[in-house]
Order: C-alpha cells, then structure tokens, then sequence
C-alpha cells in the first residue's frame, strides 16, 4: 500500500515545498477572511435579522447559524482555486506534469497528490477558522474540531470536478467564468448566509443539489446538534459519491491531455 501511494505522496510533497514560501501569507489570509465574514456578516448583517427569525435557526443565532457553513464554503473556495491555475500551469503553461511523467509518477498520482494536496489546505484551513469561531465563542471547541471533516470533505467533492474541467480547456478565461458564474453562486446561494427555503420556489431545487449545501447541512449537524433536511447519511453519500467520480474522471482526463 505504501509503495503504492509513494508516488502520490511525492507529489504532495512537491507541492507542500513549493508552498513554504507563501505559508504566512496563506495563514493570515486563512484567519482574516472568515474573522471578516463573521464581523461583517455575522455582526453587521444579523444586528438587522429580525430576533424572532434569528432565535428560530440553527443555533439559536445568526452568528452560529453562519459559522459552519462559513467552514464549508472557505473549503469550497480553497478546493477552487487549487484545482483551477495550478492545474492550468501543470497541464498547459508550464507543464510541469508533462516533467512529472517523465518519472515513475503516472496521471493518477499527479491527482492523488492533487487531492492529497487539497486535503491538508482544508484541515489546515478548517482548524483556523475553527480557532476564530471559537474565540468568538459561537461554537464549543470540540464541536469545531468535528466540523473539520466535513469541510475536507466538500473541498474533496470540488477539487475532483473543477481538476477535469481545468483539464478541458485551454485558457485562462474558461477558468475565471468557472469561478465567477458557478462558485461564487454557490457560495452565496448554497446555504450559508441563509435557510435555502428562503428562495424563490424554483430555485430552491437547484440550490439543493449543490455539494455545498450538503456541506453545509452536515457542518451545522456536527457544530451545532442542528438537525439536517435529508438523513446524515444521504449528504455524506452526495460528497462522498462526487469525491470518487470527480477523481477517477481527473485521473482519466489528466492522462488523456498528458499522452496527447
């Protein structure tokens, strides 16, 4: 098994090096982004949320109601902007994973490490924001801590499908419509600034089977006790089943435009 994972694990290990000139900056950014969205948001937006609405969500408060889903939705985001650029720099503007391949390292372990990569972004992520929401007292630390699992898992359901979509495309451009038109939507309509039921009646299906709203659903089952619309097991399936799926068609993708 080890020997198998080897050369995945060199590729993580790439990618953990090349990160350590950029590690403090990762670190503020990953503390101050979420300390501005609960100030700003968590404060500013539910000092206006009518009390009665606010007592009757998850948590008892906008604050906490907000604070999970804040954890899934950063993993999102990070899980992103991995798999978009440094893919695009692997595959076409430096090709570098043209270089990789030339070593025993195949397609697939470019993508384990890929995705291996993504999952210490997350756990490393997620236990920032955890820090901040529990300083702020919005979640007891224990509770926090088992929310980190989660986020991990709804970057992995991203990092898979946005890596073969990269993978697809040639530019740049495809890149940035990607993440203006289809992240950040699901950022702000996936649940985690408010209840999906208060979108309109047609919308509310599509919100529904975005992977960050299960995230989000299981984040405030395991921060908050919050009971979650569809059975525990149905949203864990849902990101798990992406996890696997986007994987195996990056691996395959992947190969595809490296044999070319």
């Amino acid at each position: 098994m080890a020997a198998t994972l080897a050369p995945a694990l060199r590729v993580l290990e790439g990618r953990a090096i090349a990160a350590r000139r950029t590690f403090r900056s990762v670190v503020v950014s990953n503390a101050a982004n979420p300390l501005l969205y609960l100030l700003a948001v968590g404060y500013g937006v539910g000092a206006v949320v009518d009390p009665g609405e606010a007592a009757g969500l998850p948590g008892g408060s906008y604050l906490a109601f907000l604070a999970p889903g804040l954890m899934v939705a950063v993993a999102m985001q990070l899980a992103a902007a991995e798999s978009l650029w440094p893919v695009m720099v692997g595959l076409e503007w430096q090709k570098t994973y043209h270089a990789t391949i030339a070593t025993p390292v195949r397609p697939r372990d470019i993508v384990l490490g890929h995705l291996g990569w993504v999952i210490c972004r997350a756990v490393l992520a997620g236990a920032i924001i955890g820090v901040v929401i529990v300083v702020f007292g919005v979640i007891e630390p224990l509770r926090a801590l088992v929310a980190i699992p989660v986020g991990v898992l709804v970057a992995t359901a991203f990092a898979g499908p946005i890596a073969t979509f990269t993978a697809l495309v040639r530019n740049g451009e495809a890149l940035t419509t990607l993440f203006r038109f289809a992240i950040i939507p699901l950022f702000l309509f996936s649940g985690t600034f408010f209840p999906i039921d208060r979108l309109p009646d047609a919308v509310q299906p599509i919100a529904a089977v975005s992977p960050l709203w299960h995230g989000a659903e299981l984040a405030r089952l395991a921060a908050l006790g919050a009971p979650t619309t569809w059975p525990a097991a149905a949203h864990l399936a849902v990101l798990a089943g992406l996890t696997v799926v986007g994987g195996v068609a990056a691996a395959r993708v992947v190969g595809r435009v490296l044999r070319r």
